[in-house]
C-alpha cells in the first residue's frame, strides 16, 4: 500500500491570503500547505480521497496518472471544488464514468455543483463523468477493502475511512475534518499500521480537533505511527513536530508512505 499526502492544509491553504506575521515559518517548504486530500494505491488500484481547488496542481506535482475510484469524505468547498479536474482520468479510461462514493448529502452537493458530469459517460469529449454511489459500510475493491464510519463535524457528518490491502494486510485509517472519534471509529482503527487524524491548530475549534485532542485520540488508538493533517497557518512544522510524542508526527504536502516496505 502506498499513500501520498497531496495536501495537508485547511480551506484557506497556507500561506493564507494576508497571512498574519509571526505564525509558521514560510522559509520551510513543509509549512506550504494546499487543501487536504490523499491518494492511496492499494494492490494496484488507485483511490483518490477528496479533491480541493488545487487538485490539478497536486496531481501534476505528485505525478498522479490514474484514479480508479474516488471517495468524497464530505462536501465542504475545500474537499469538493477540484472534482471537475477528474475529467482527465475519465479521458485516460476511454470516457468511462468514474465511480464516486460518499454519503447522500455530499452526493446531492455533487449533483448540484456538477450537473453536467452526472451520467454513465461524458456528455462531450473531454468532460468528466461521475457514477454516484452511496458509500457502503464495506467497499470491496480489486486491491482490498475500504471500511467507512461517520464522524462528527459540526452540522454535518464526515466519512472516516479504513483501508485494508488484500495482498499484504496493511491497514491505514484516515479520519480528517472531525471533532472527535466515535467508538465505532476506534474499533475500526484497532489494528491499523498508520492513523491519520484531523489536527487543525493549537487552539480549540468547534468542529475540528485541535492538536491536543488529536494527540489524545492517537494515543488511545496507539497505532505504530500516527500523522496529523488539515492544519492551519498557526501550526509551524518544526516547532509543533518537536513537541509531539513519539510515533506522532505532522504530515506535509508530498509526504509518501510505503506501508509494504
Amino acid at each position: 500500500m502506498k499513500l501520498i499526502f497531496l495536501g495537508t492544509g485547511t480551506s484557506q491553504g497556507v500561506p493564507m491570503i494576508a497571512q498574519p506575521e509571526g505564525t509558521c515559518d514560510l522559509a520551510n517548504p513543509k509549512n506550504w500547505r494546499t487543501r487536504c486530500s490523499i491518494h492511496v494505491e492499494m494492490g494496484g488500484h488507485h483511490i483518490q480521497v477528496d479533491a480541493g481547488p488545487e487538485f490539478r496542481i497536486q496531481c501534476i506535482k505528485n505525478e498522479i496518472v490514474s484514479v480508479d475510484t474516488f471517495i468524497l469524505t464530505h462536501a465542504h468547498a475545500d474537499h469538493i471544488m477540484g472534482m471537475d479536474d477528474l475529467r482527465r482520468f475519465c479521458d485516460l479510461k476511454g470516457g468511462v464514468a468514474l465511480p464516486i462514493y460518499s454519503e447522500e448529502l455530499a452526493l446531492e452537493r455533487v449533483r448540484s455543483i456538477f450537473p453536467y458530469a452526472i451520467g454513465d459517460k461524458p456528455s462531450s469529449v473531454g468532460y468528466p463523468a461521475f457514477a454516484l454511489n452511496r458509500m457502503p459500510r464495506r467497499l470491496e475493491l480489486p486491491g482490498g477493502i475500504v471500511e467507512s464510519t461517520l464522524l462528527p463535524h459540526g452540522e454535518v457528518e464526515v466519512l472516516g475511512l479504513v483501508f485494508t490491502e488484500k495482498d499484504t494486510g496493511k491497514q491505514l485509517a484516515y479520519y480528517t475534518d472531525c471533532k472527535a472519534l466515535t467508538e465505532d471509529a476506534y474499533k475500526l482503527a484497532e489494528t491499523v499500521d498508520v492513523l491519520i487524524l484531523d489536527g487543525l491548530r493549537p487552539k480549540l475549534h468547534p468542529t475540528h480537533m485541535n492538536i491536543e485532542e488529536a494527540v489524545a485520540c492517537a494515543q488511545k488508538v496507539n497505532a505504530p505511527q500516527s500523522y496529523l493533517t488539515h492544519m492551519t497557518y498557526g501550526v509551524d512544522y518544526e516547532t509543533t513536530e518537536a513537541s509531539l510524542p513519539e510515533n506522532i508526527s505532522l504530515a506535509y504536502d508530498g509526504l509518501v508512505l510505503n506501508l509494504s516496505q
